[in-house]
């Protein structure tokens, strides 16, 4: 199954990031569903990813993020029974997951309690991109209209030796 993300493209601008993780899961419906997981929003901006890995071990497994991908690997270490293991019903085996990260979004912190592994997600707005107002300025008349000059701002008062204020120097032909 494709999708066709031009009608998008025409009136959005950097979203070629989202079209790549649509096309990366349109491609791989039948991923492993091992280890099971839920994710909770905990707040606007906060999440909590919960796997459930019974039988591994803090050092069992490894969290990093990677290119705005969080991956959460587990590693299998044999152990030594003592007596003939007649039926096993406990998934006890290497796994990876991937999850894509939003822009702006950081891995606060992770803990192991009961066989859950809880991964705390936090999403952290940059002030560039907080909503801000932008104040608009009137004009008194189309005359008073001056543009900057180059290294001039626009809250720079012209220089005395603008060539509009030099309208005084400016003879009349008055008769």
């Amino acid at each position: 199954m494709t999708y066709d993300f031009a009608p998008l493209f025409r009136t959005a601008i950097g979203f070629d990031r989202l079209a790549r993780i649509v096309d990366n899961a349109a491609q791989n419906p039948s991923a492993s569903t091992y280890p099971p997981y839920d994710i909770e929003k905990t707040a606007d901006d906060s999440y909590v990813l919960t796997m459930a890995v019974a039988g591994f071990g803090s050092d069992d497994i490894e969290i990093c993020v990677q290119d705005n991908t969080l991956i959460v690997a587990g590693r299998v270490r044999e152990t030594q029974r003592e007596g003939e293991l007649l039926h096993r019903g406990i998934a006890r085996r290497a796994f990876e997951r991937r999850y894509a990260l939003a822009d702006h979004v950081e891995v606060l912190d992770a803990t192991l309690n009961n066989g859950l592994l809880n991964v705390a997600v936090r999403r952290i707005v940059p002030e560039p991109i907080k909503p801000r107002r932008i104040e608009i300025r009137t004009e008194t008349a189309t005359s008073d209209r001056i543009l900057p000059t180059e290294g001039q701002g626009l809250d720079t008062p012209p220089s005395a030796s603008h060539p509009v204020n030099d309208m005084a120097a400016v003879p009349s032909h008055a008769a």
